[in-house]
């Protein structure tokens, strides 16, 4: 049986198009080979039931991850479909920077991930899993050790910053500030509408470009409103679950929609500009998830070009803008309601939540703040300028 050798090209990487079940059928197919005993090994029924049940995220993770292992292949001339333990132990080192290679590192989680769903293609092919055994445990031990395996958080964005009272001012990077930045355009006023409804609901990027006017509800005679989660990451029986929208959010909502003419349809969408900066037109299409990203760091840009941020240096403003990510508002979500003492259970409720770990990982550096060394230090501090008081 001739095998035919997988290119760099040979496993498409991960876009945000929709990845069908056939196309990862499609690249199972080109890692196992060409010929007939390669076909009757393949699993089809496997297949196209992991296909099928995956959510589209982790179809586009399957399809990067095999193209990554890919291109590893192709580059140290080794076919996939006979691939050893060994060559994953070096794909590993590679990954790890553990090699004289110039890969940049990635995460410990980042790497379990590629060889969970690479171990899945071979086994849904037919062949050796080359990512499992001693070999590989051992392995990915040594890069734990010389990676860790504490996970790089994005820097979570509160609504008045990195206060312990709620009642301080705001702060810093934080949403009062960053609203503050926000003009009366159509980008600033919908910039404010995806500032407030993100800090409103804990929306992942996905959800909050798949907001529909349709969705929302309201406002109510208090003047705040619901808005309709059709589908999440963890709603993978497409339940549903609806949010709360503040009365500031629907406001928001109500100024972007009428300067941008929207009645139905999407509703968070790309404005498109000339190049002296004037309004083209408003597009009709919903944003894209990469982009949220992009807008709060411009949005944190543009605050700190206005001097919102408080005295904030460059190198600062750059530390933070590569901190930020998509997640951060959610981050800071999170962290404000363990500050105002919300338990657990409602947390994860309120902002659909299914692993109390993640939660409890962004509280970490409130929960130190608050514990009980942080309790014992200020009674301390109190008592010391106490005595230093009465001498």
């Amino acid at each position: 049986m001739t095998q035919k050798r997988l290119s760099t090209t040979a496993i498409p990487a991960a876009t945000a198009r929709r990845i069908t079940p056939a196309d990862l059928i499609a690249d199972v197919r080109t890692l196992v080979g060409q010929g007939a005993a390669a076909a009757a090994a393949l699993d089809e029924g496997l297949l196209d039931a992991a296909m099928r049940a995956w959510s589209a995220n982790t179809r586009r993770a399957f399809a990067s991850d095999l193209a990554l292992w890919s291109r590893w292949c192709a580059a140290h001339r080794v076919l996939p479909a006979r691939a050893q333990p060994e060559h994953v132990a070096a794909w590993i080192r590679t990954l790890a920077g553990l090699d004289a290679s110039d890969t940049k590192p990635r995460a410990m989680a980042t790497i379990d991930r590629y060889l969970v769903h690479v171990g899945w293609a071979y086994r849904m092919a037919g062949l050796p899993d080359p990512t499992a055994g001693p070999l590989i445990k051992f392995e990915r031990k040594a890069a734990r050790n010389h990676l860790g395996v504490r996970q790089r958080q994005a820097r979570g964005i509160r609504f008045k910053g990195d206060i312990a009272d709620l009642d301080s001012p705001a702060t810093g990077v934080c949403l009062a500030n960053l609203l503050k930045g926000c003009g009366r355009d159509e980008h600033a006023l919908r910039d404010a509408a995806l500032l407030r409804i993100a800090y409103d609901t804990g929306m992942r990027r996905s959800e909050l470009v798949a907001i529909e006017v349709a969705h929302i509800d309201g406002p109510d005679a208090e003047g705040a409103g619901v808005v309709h989660i059709p589908s999440s990451k963890t709603d993978r029986a497409q339940a549903g679950a609806e949010a709360y929208l503040a009365p500031a959010t629907m406001v928001a909502i109500t100024r972007w929609r009428a300067a941008a003419g929207i009645d139905q349809g999407p509703l968070l969408r790309r404005i498109v500009r000339h190049f002296d900066g004037t309004l083209d037109r408003i597009g009709a299409g919903r944003l894209h998830p990469n982009s949220i990203t992009l807008i709060y760091k411009r949005i944190i840009r543009r605050a700190w070009e206005k001097k919102l941020l408080g005295a904030m240096s460059e190198d600062e403003l750059e530390r933070w803008l590569k901190a930020v990510s998509s997640h951060s508002i959610r981050v800071g979500v999170a962290q404000d309601n363990f500050a105002a003492g919300e338990g657990l259970p409602a947390i994860m409720q309120a902002y659909r939540w299914n692993d109390a770990r993640t939660v409890m990982r962004y509280g970490a550096r409130l929960a130190v703040k608050s514990g009980a060394s942080a309790r014992l230090a200020r009674r301390l501090g109190q008592t010391d300028l106490a005595v230093r008081g009465e001498n």
